[in-house]
């Protein structure tokens, strides 16, 4: 597959991936997944029995990819490379959410509080019946948290939908005391990873 002039769609609604992916120069264009019964697109994020973090990540990245490759042959769309991403917190091997309320919210970052958790990103891209992944995970060490120093931080409203209730990229950047891995994983889309499989595609990159 020659695609060196060719764009590529996005299936993300995070405006961090999109401005990841403008830093490096990489043209896309926006593809949404709508809830619609008759474009079979659902994806689910439910936890399974069992699932490992890793196999739950790469599980819902593979299942979004398939369900955006879907609604663009749906929508009669030009077919073009499709890009998906998925990011969770884990600690403990359990998998830390993005927080319903601002009470759980807090319960996360007391959790997260003084001690290390990983975060992963999976990236996909998808085209016809090829399916290409990579998987970043990064070691984060929190420094300790105390209650006014989350409050004040909750009620920045930054904690709303990200997963483990933070955003590195933020005001909690100063909670961090180590980073080991990918900053731009973190944020929400590994630059390292996702040029290796925008090459792999043939798909100019910087």
């Amino acid at each position: 597959m020659n695609n060196t002039q060719s764009r590529i769609y996005l299936a993300s609604q995070s405006p961090r991936r999109r401005e990841l992916l403008k830093q490096i120069g990489v043209h896309y264009e926006m593809l949404l997944l709508r809830n619609n019964p008759e474009r079979n697109v659902d994806v689910d994020e439910v936890v399974l029995k069992d699932e490992l973090p890793e196999e739950y990540v790469l599980r819902v990245c593979r299942e979004k990819s398939e369900a955006a490759w879907n609604s663009m042959l749906w929508r009669n769309l030009p077919p073009s490379p499709v890009m998906t991403a998925d990011t969770i917190v884990t600690k403990g091997g359990l998998i830390l959410g993005k927080p319903t309320d601002n009470q759980h919210a807090k319960e996360i970052l007391r959790t997260l509080s003084g001690s290390e958790h990983l975060v992963m990103t999976a990236v996909s891209l998808a085209f016809e019946d090829r399916y290409e992944y990579k998987l970043s995970t990064t070691k984060i060490t929190f420094a300790e948290l105390d209650e006014d120093r989350i409050n004040r931080y909750i009620f920045s409203g930054e904690a709303n939908d990200k997963a483990g209730a933070y955003g590195i990229q933020g005001r909690a950047s100063a909670f961090i005391e180590r980073i080991e891995g990918s900053y731009s994983g973190v944020v929400g889309l590994p630059l390292y990873e996702t040029v290796q499989l925008l090459r792999s595609f043939g798909i100019a990159t910087p």
